[in-house]
C-alpha cells in the first residue's frame, strides 16, 4: 500500500521526515530502510493532527489556549490539561483519515482483523538530542480492532495535552505552532524477553562496551522500572561478557486475550535464570553495532525477542547521557611524539 499525505509507510520514510512522521516514527522508518528487524507499521503523520485539531478549533481555541496559560500556575495548567484532553478524546476523525487509517489497518493486519498492534506517540520534539521529551506521551500495547486504533490515537494525540507536557512546552516557551504529533501503529511482537541497549556504557560513557538489559515478557515492565532486569556487559569488539547479573525478574508484562497487557508473576523457575541466552546476547551486540554505525554515534535502543527467538528491535534514540561530556584525554597532548613516548615509559627529565 503506499504512502500518503496522512499516512506514511515505515519504508518510504526516514529521519528526513521528522517534521512530518515525528521522531519516534521517523526512527522507526529509517531503521527499516536500513535492514534493521523492525516490526512492520505506519504512522499517522502531523497532517491527520493537524487537520483534527483545525476541526476542534471551529468551537474553541487549542493552541492558543495552551499559549496563555500560566506554567507556574499548577490548578490552572491542570484545567486546561482535563478540557483539552476530553475534547480531543470525544471528537470524531475527519472522515478522510478515518477512510485511510482503516485500508492502512487492513493492509498492516493482512486481512485479521484483530491482530495485535502498538499505537505510539510520535511527537515532532520527541526523539531530538536537543529537545527530547520522550516518556511525556503515551504507548499502548496490544491493540485489538480498529475502533480500538481509532480510540487509542485520539488518546495519543490528547496526550499532548498532558500536564507533564503542557507544562514542558510552556517552560521552554516552544510555540503551539510548531508542535504536532504523528502516532505509530505498528505490529505487536509476542516478546519472550525484551529491554533496552546502549551502544556504550550509560554509567562510565565508555565507548568500547553494549550494555544490555532485559527481563521476560513485554519490554514495559523494563522501561517502567517494576522489574529490575538482568544486566550485561559485553565488549563491541570482541564480544566478551565481562558483566553479567542475574536479577530476581519476579514480575512480568504479558497480553491479555481481550486486547491490552497485565502483569503477572513470572513462573518460580524462571525468576532467576537468564532472559537471553549467550547466541541471544551476541545477536543483540551485532545489531547494536549496526544502528550505531549506521547512525554515527551511541544509541539507546529498545529491543524484543519473540516467541520464535527472532531479534526486533522497536525504537532507536542518541544516547544523550554522554554526548554533552565526553571524557578528558587520558594523558596531555605533546609536540613531539617522542616526549609521549618517554612521558609514558620513564616520565620527564
Amino acid at each position: 500500500m503506499a504512502s500518503t499525505q496522512l499516512i506514511g509507510w515505515f519504508a518510504d520514510v526516514g529521519l528526513a521526515d521528522r517534521p512530518t512522521v515525528g521522531g519516534k516514527g521517523a526512527s522507526l522508518g529509517e531503521l527499516t530502510r536500513a535492514g534493521i528487524p523492525v516490526p512492520e507499521g505506519f504512522v499517522v503523520r502531523t497532517a491527520g493532527f493537524d487537520r483534527f485539531i483545525e476541526e476542534l478549533e471551529r468551537t474553541a481555541p487549542v493552541r492558543a489556549a495552551v499559549e496563555q496559560v500560566d506554567a507556574s500556575d499548577l490548578a490552572a495548567v491542570e484545567k486546561l490539561s482535563a478540557q483539552l484532553r476530553e475534547r480531543v478524546e470525544a471528537c470524531a476523525l475527519p472522515q478522510d483519515l478515518r477512510d485511510e487509517l482503516r485500508a492502512a489497518h487492513t493492509a498492516l493486519c493482512e486481512g485479521s482483523a484483530r491482530a495485535p498492534l502498538a499505537v505510539r506517540s510520535s511527537a515532532t520534539t520527541e526523539d531530538a538530542e536537543d529537545a527530547s521529551f520522550a516518556g511525556l506521551q503515551d504507548t499502548y500495547l496490544w491493540v485489538l480492532g480498529i475502533e480500538e486504533i481509532e480510540h487509542q490515537l485520539r488518546s495519543c494525540w490528547a496526550s499532548l495535552y498532558s500536564v507533564p507536557s503542557i507544562t514542558y512546552r510552556r517552560a521552554k516557551a516552544l510555540p503551539e505552532a510548531g508542535v504536532s504529533m504523528a502516532v505509530v501503529v505498528q505490529r505487536m511482537v509476542d516478546a519472550r524477553s525484551a529491554g533496552v541497549m546502549f551502544t556504550r556504557s550509560p554509567t562510565s560513557g565508555d565507548r568500547s562496551v553494549i550494555v544490555i538489559e532485559g527481563a521476560w515478557g513485554l519490554g514495559s515492565a523494563v522501561v517502567s522500572g517494576e522489574v529490575t532486569p538482568d544486566r550485561f556487559v559485553i565488549g563491541k569488539i570482541a564480544g566478551e561478557i565481562s558483566v553479567r547479573e542475574l536479577r530476581d525478574k519476579h514480575v512480568m508484562h504479558v497480553p491479555l486475550p481481550e486486547g491490552g497487557t497485565r502483569e503477572v508473576q513470572t513462573p518460580e523457575a524462571k525468576r532467576n535464570e537468564p532472559c537471553v541466552s549467550d547466541e541471544e546476547l551476541a545477536g543483540l551486540r551485532e545489531v547494536g553495532r549496526r544502528i550505531e554505525r549506521h547512525y554515527g554515534k551511541p544509541q539507546d535502543i529498545e529491543w524484543a525477542i519473540d516467541q520464535q527467538h527472532r531479534i526486533r528491535i522497536l525504537q532507536s534514540r542518541p544516547e544523550t547521557v554522554w554526548s554533552s561530556r565526553e571524557p578528558a584525554p587520558v594523558t596531555t597532548v605533546q609536540a613531539d611524539p617522542l616526549l609521549h613516548v618517554m612521558n609514558i615509559f620513564g616520565g620527564k627529565r
